[in-house]
């Protein structure tokens, strides 16, 4: 039998033909105009996504990098910062900052809880001087959707900046960056952008710029100030992912002819299909607050958690993602991002039902896929 491979993780995900095959075209000069062209558009289409006035800049880097260039470009040695570490993200915020001997004090959140903006206030008030609070807008590796337009009206009463991980999350849940007083926005290329991995991007407001001015942590590869004087020039400071920033360009035409608010719309309609179906079959979620990012979903007792996600992956080819460390083997999460449509739901419900026959989890066959399809026909248009 041929097996086909299903994209089903949180990231990287499923690419449109039409991106794919704009990394066949031969290569151009980045420092010619006809690449300044395509990169000016996906700046520009960038803030559309953002929702933002600001500068969008183009790193050639994972996620992790525009999350570094966040740090090194708006702090200074010893500054005191807040991180809300409810999972492998939030953890990562609170890393990335001690690495570069920044004073954190980190609220930890149990993985699948939310810190409440009241919370994150009471940290405030009880850390004067702060300069940045860092947030995640949601939580890859448990599916959880934050309050990041509570948390942002809770900072902007003060000198504090709040700086939102959106690498999962721009694109699938809403969170403009102008509107909602975001201080520094980033995401990533191999999310709802629908293009492979390594392009991130990250956006200042004004307020943050006036801490970028007066920062003085290393940087020279992720320098804010070199980005905004090479986009003088339209340019970048350094060697651009030249193919994938062209990828990029085709993708935003897509996102461009659905629309935003459509985009995040469908995202919550597959994520809407997946938990209804997995529901049904008598699953728990992790998440008190899931997203349409991705559905986390608790292993039934008395089901290995490594070998479902092994069967999955391996006999079905339906690639779906495990818990990460330290939680491993506990959960498994369905992503449902980008270009994935409501029968990649279906698709994965059915490798999952197989997956947990297999394994002798008891339910009735069939009921996570009728959930699902009975959201997704209502809502197919």
């Amino acid at each position: 039998m041929i097996k086909k491979h299903y994209l089903l993780s949180p990231g990287p995900t499923p690419i449109p033909d039409k991106v794919l095959s704009a990394a066949a075209q031969p290569i151009i000069h980045h420092r010619s105009k006809e690449f300044s062209n395509i990169l000016k558009q996906v700046m520009e289409d960038l803030k559309y996504v953002f929702q933002t006035r600001q500068d969008v800049f183009v790193l050639s880097s994972s996620g992790t990098g525009a999350m570094e260039a966040a740090v090194v470009n708006t702090l200074s040695p010893g500054d005191k910062v807040i991180t809300i570490n409810g999972g492998k993200f939030g953890h990562r915020w609170s890393n990335i900052c001690s690495a570069y001997e920044l004073n954190v004090m980190e609220i930890e959140v149990e993985w699948g809880e939310v810190c409440s903006p009241e919370y994150l206030a009471s940290a405030l008030k009880s850390n004067p001087g702060t300069k940045a609070v860092f947030s995640t807008l949601c939580e890859t590796s448990t599916g959880t959707i934050y309050d990041i337009q509570g948390y942002a009206k809770v900072v902007a009463t003060s000198a504090t900046i709040l700086i939102v991980d959106g690498i999962s999350g721009i694109g699938a849940a809403s969170c403009p960056m102008d509107e909602w007083n975001v201080d520094v926005l980033i995401s990533g290329s191999q999310k709802s952008f629908m293009t492979p991995p390594g392009l991130s991007y990250i956006a200042f407001s004004d307020k943050a710029w006036k801490q970028v001015k007066n920062s003085t942590l290393p940087k020279y590869y992720f320098s804010a100030n070199s980005a905004k004087e090479s986009l003088s020039r339209e340019t970048t400071p350094w060697t651009p992912a030249t193919s994938l920033v062209i990828q990029q360009q085709k993708a935003f035409e897509i996102i461009r002819e659905i629309g935003l608010d459509n985009l995040i719309k469908h995202h919550r309609i597959l994520g809407n299909a997946a938990r209804a179906g997995v529901k049904a079959i008598g699953l728990e979620m992790l998440s008190k607050n899931p997203g349409n990012i991705l559905t986390a979903v608790k292993v039934p007792e008395g089901i290995d958690g490594n070998k479902l996600i092994k069967t999955m992956q391996k006999k079905y080819k339906v690639y779906i993602a495990g818990a990460q460390s330290p939680h491993t083997g506990e959960f498994f999460r369905i992503g449902h991002l980008g270009y994935s449509g409501g029968f990649d739901i279906i698709t994965a419900l059915s490798g999952l039902e197989m997956t947990l026959m297999e394994l002798n989890y008891n339910f009735k066959t069939g009921q996570s896929l009728s959930a699902a399809q009975k959201i997704l026909k209502e809502n197919w248009s």
